[in-house]
């Protein structure tokens, strides 16, 4: 079967279907990962670098977040964050 026919065949599908679907392929992935070689690891993170720059790249999915970039936030101190921390 087709990428694009499984993709097309998913709307029809329950949503426990679905999930099951999506845990099998994760199981599957995963497996993969487990096999790769310390040299195919680190290439295959490159790989997955060099794609995310596009999205950091102006204009990018993730761009947005530059424009918070140099504000104010409140930090909390060591006191204040032991206090908060025992009494939740």
């Amino acid at each position: 079967m087709e990428t694009s026919q499984i993709i097309q065949v998913l709307p029809n599908l329950s949503t426990s279907e679905r999930l099951q679907i999506a845990e099998a392929a994760l199981l599957l992935i995963r497996k993969e990962q487990d096999s790769l070689t310390k040299e195919e690891q680190k290439q295959q993170l490159a790989l997955a670098a060099m794609t995310a720059i596009a999205d950091y790249t102006p204009g990018g999915e993730l761009d947005i977040f530059n424009t918070i970039d140099g504000e104010e936030f409140y930090e909390y101190s060591d006191d204040e964050l032991t206090y908060k921390h025992t009494h939740e």
